[in-house]
């Protein structure tokens, strides 16, 4: 490895985005949601702001201007010429991003190493254009992965020059869309793969539990057509203002059963909501203790409402009015310009089966931003299925790791590439469950994925160091 070049280790778990053409929930579901006022989470960095440039890509006088990149930084355990542990962040605020990646906070001081977490342009306060940001596509337009890419690689040069450390080498962690997997696109692998998993992590857990939540999208239509659905619907669902559409109930079901697949840790956590350790396995349990002749609607809500409620605090449920506390609401732009990544479902599946439908995904861009989306750039810009040759002739370090209870899993990287381009496989793995803070309650074969990952960073910089010495 030459001295000059940066050593880098993606931590690859899994992505989000769901663009179902028939108005089902997109992961994240954020955009419709009003933004909350939450307190910001007490974390052990200090915050600063980069004159970022707004157009990386061309020469137009309005490219130069800047707008203030957010990024925290901590340098409790640094040492001039040590490494960079740069987090690239991803479609939310970089303080939920920094709360929930207690990984880089556990070895920084074995590695003596400064840590940055680096706010994606339109997330957070990192606005180009202030409270009009999100005004139409031609603000809207700067918000792409390539756009993000360049901050951050802007970002980091300069702040190793500010340092006086220019030689230090740079170990990168990205997870969810910042970690993306380029085999997520196009027709790489199955479109139906996503929900699939989702279903099979029901089922794996419990037979019955999967089957009552398969019936109950029946039972949900059944009752849509009854003459007071919305009120009846209202009344069984608790919410705290009468629902203006069935589709709603559908809706926070779905999310419910998605997210809690995608974060099914082996310990209690609050990253999308506080729920308990294993909740796949909870939320099957409320299922299987209901007596048969319950409603399979009744436990199917039941079972969702722990991850809505599992901290008892909610009286009644804002199913239509919930708030984004965690800053989601850009990723609707991104899923309808470059990250579209095409969903259905199949009849294995425990949700509706449904297909996707480019026009009408295309028309609903058309009508919410006045694009169309570009379903095949991701791949003519990063490789598609030569992205194994890609990265092979560049020789780039990387760690893909990937828990199979995450349903992004299936679009991962599941196999080494070559000896630096490494694939971690956990059975038992949820959505990047290894860049969480450790615990005593965590599992053996947890710990022993990062201590597997900190041992490779550590032969990297090891060799990137003697590389350096020789010149």
């Amino acid at each position: 490895m030459a001295p000059c070049c940066l050593s880098l280790f993606f931590l690859f778990l899994f992505t989000f985005a769901s663009v179902p053409a028939n108005s089902l929930p997109t992961f994240f579901p954020g955009a419709k949601q009003a933004k909350a006022r939450t307190s910001k989470p007490k974390l052990p960095f200090k915050t600063h702001y980069f004159p970022q440039t707004l157009d990386h890509f061309n020469f137009q006088p309005k490219s130069s201007k800047l707008f203030h990149q957010k990024y925290l930084i901590n340098t409790d355990y640094w040492q001039k010429g040590a490494p960079l542990f740069v987090y690239t962040g991803n479609e939310g605020d970089i303080e939920w991003f920094a709360a929930n990646t207690g990984f880089l906070l556990d070895i920084a001081p074995k590695f003596k190493a400064l840590l940055v977490f680096i706010e994606h342009r339109f997330y957070g306060e990192s606005m180009p254009f202030g409270k009009h940001s999100y005004q139409s596509a031609k603000t809207l337009g700067y918000l792409t992965s390539q756009q993000a890419m360049a901050d951050f690689a802007v970002l980091i040069r300069s702040l190793k020059q500010n340092l006086s450390s220019v030689a230090s080498p740079v170990v990168v962690f990205g997870g969810s869309y910042g970690g993306t997997p380029i085999l997520q696109f196009d027709k790489i692998v199955p479109w139906s793969s996503f929900y699939d998993a989702v279903s099979q992590d029901f089922k794996d857990v419990s037979l019955n539990c999967y089957e009552v939540i398969k019936g109950s999208w029946a039972e949900l239509e059944a009752m849509s057509t009854q003459k007071e659905a919305l009120a009846e619907l209202s009344k069984a669902f608790r919410t705290c203002k009468s629902l203006r559409s069935t589709a709603s109930a559908r809706d926070w079901l779905w999310t419910a059963f998605v997210y809690t697949a995608m974060v099914n840790y082996p310990t209690q956590a609050n990253f999308m909501k506080p729920l308990p350790a294993y909740p796949v396995q909870q939320m099957c349990k409320i299922i299987d203790k209901f007596p048969s002749r319950a409603t399979k609607l009744s436990r199917a809500f039941a079972a969702a409402s722990l991850y809505y409620n599992y901290s008892r605090s909610e009286n009644c449920f804002e199913i239509e009015h919930e708030v984004d506390s965690h800053g989601l609401h850009g990723w609707d732009w991104q899923t309808c310009t470059e990250m579209v990544m095409p969903m259905t479902c199949s009849k294995e599946s425990m949700f509706p089966p449904f297909g996707f439908n480019y026009g009408e995904f295309a028309a609903i861009c058309q009508m919410k931003y006045g694009v169309s989306p570009r379903p095949h750039w991701i791949t003519t810009e990063f490789g598609g299925e030569r992205i194994r040759n890609v990265l092979k002739r560049f020789g780039s370090n990387i760690i893909f790791s990937n828990g199979m209870q995450d349903p992004w899993s299936r679009g991962g990287v599941l196999k080494n590439i070559s000896s630096s381009i490494i694939a971690l496989v956990t059975e038992k793995g949820a959505h990047h469950v290894d860049f969480r803070s450790s615990t005593e309650d965590d599992p053996d074969w947890l710990v022993e994925l990062r201590k597997q990952e900190v041992g490779i960073i550590q032969k990297w910089l090891n060799e990137y160091y003697a590389d350096l010495r020789h010149g």
